[in-house]
């Protein structure tokens, strides 16, 4: 399976801005971000200073919502004309599916620290949705699905120190949790309004349709 393997936080620099992708070390003093903000490589600094065209600004909206929620270029691609298909707000569409997906619903509910930490666990079996062991990242849930940590899993030291962090992390609106048993619910689809991110999604639609 094709993956993002090299630093994260080249992702964040490249971008111009903190798109969290290592969980609470994003908040703290290590991030890379904070004493690099501008772009990698030898001309990073110069690039910065340069006014993006139309076509750039397009270009890096996409580029940092698809590294936001962790997806190859061919698969965002897919989730664009899904959204299209849908009928109704194309770019308001295209966030609820990517929000829809099984890491991303992991991560909101805190049982992970990280997008990419949520991936990689449910690639390993450690979740189930309605009883049932799901270890497809891109499973999209659906409204009343049940999220839970496997019996096994929940007596890891891992999962000791997540439900500590889960019993403090707020939970965005369609989620709830039963956090002593580590158990998230979707209450509601997910909505524009619920998606905290700033994402600017006509820019994608807009450059999706050139």
């Amino acid at each position: 399976m094709a993956r993002y393997t090299e630093s994260q936080c080249r992702l964040c620099r490249r971008e111009g801005e903190k798109l969290y992708l290592k969980g609470d070390r994003c908040y703290g003093e290590k991030c890379s971000f904070s004493k690099r903000s501008y772009a990698p490589g030898q001309h990073g600094a110069a690039a910065a200073r340069k006014k993006r065209s139309e076509y750039g600004l397009q270009l890096r909206e996409k580029e940092k919502v698809r590294r936001i929620y962790g997806v190859l270029e061919k698969q965002f691609r897919l989730y664009y004309k899904a959204a299209v298909r849908k009928g109704g707000v194309t770019g308001e569409n295209l966030l609820v599916l990517l929000e829809s997906r099984l890491d991303n619903v992991v991560y909101r509910a805190g049982l992970a620290n990280s997008r990419n930490e949520a991936r990689q666990l449910v690639l390993h079996g450690h979740y189930t949705v309605n009883g049932r062991k799901v270890n497809i990242p891109s499973f999209l849930v659906k409204k009343g699905d049940v999220i839970a940590v496997t019996a096994k899993s929940k007596k890891s030291p891992k999962y000791q120190a997540i439900a500590e962090l889960a019993a403090v992390k707020s939970l965005p609106d369609w989620l709830t949790l039963d956090k002593d048993n580590l158990v998230a619910t979707v209450v509601e689809t997910p909505t524009r309004e619920s998606i905290d991110i700033p994402i600017e999604e006509h820019l994608i639609v807009e450059f999706y349709s050139r």
